[in-house]
């Protein structure tokens, strides 16, 4: 296989990942474009290699360092904004953890507590809303602080260890 046939194949797999996660498509072409680059890309390189828009490319380009996957680069004496992506796949999975973390689970949690207090606990129906919406907040709690065990394997020599000998 030819590396270009590769590398298309490649971002288009990651793409199609990528909307499994629930994560736009382009962002996701974008990621793996910059994760097999050899060398930081411009906007305008993006552009050309994905056939995306101007508008398209910025906006997830943005999205992609909101998430701490990309950074700029800066290139001497040359004005454009150049973009590279953290290689290291373990930090890259820790990251994207991170996120979907702090935008999915912690405010489903914040709202499954809040749905606990109802008026008229007294009444079977009450009770059952409670108890069914309390065992899927527990459960959404423990699926929580285990994400935060996976994510802070590294900081601990034994987890670290074991994660060392996966990667």
């Amino acid at each position: 296989m030819k590396l270009q046939e590769a590398k298309t194949q490649f971002i288009n797999s990651w793409g199609r990942l990528g909307s499994e996660w629930g994560i736009n498509r382009t962002m996701a072409q974008i990621h793996a474009l910059l994760l097999v680059s050899d060398k930081p890309l411009s906007t305008e390189d993006v552009m050309q290699e994905l056939s995306v828009s101007r508008g398209n490319a910025n906006m997830n380009l943005r999205e992609l360092i909101s998430w701490d996957l990309v950074q700029k680069e800066l290139i001497p004496g040359d004005r454009k904004e150049y973009f590279v992506a953290e290689k290291d796949i373990w930090e890259v999975a820790k990251r994207i953890v991170r996120e979907r973390k702090r935008k999915e689970i912690e405010p489903i949690l914040r709202e499954l507590k809040q749905l606990q207090d109802v008026d008229d606990k007294k009444s079977p129906e009450a009770k059952e809303f409670v108890k069914s919406v309390k065992n899927i907040h527990e459960f959404a709690g423990k699926m929580d602080k285990s994400i935060e065990t996976m994510m802070k394997a590294d900081e601990n020599w034994f987890f670290g260890a074991i994660f060392k000998l996966l990667k």
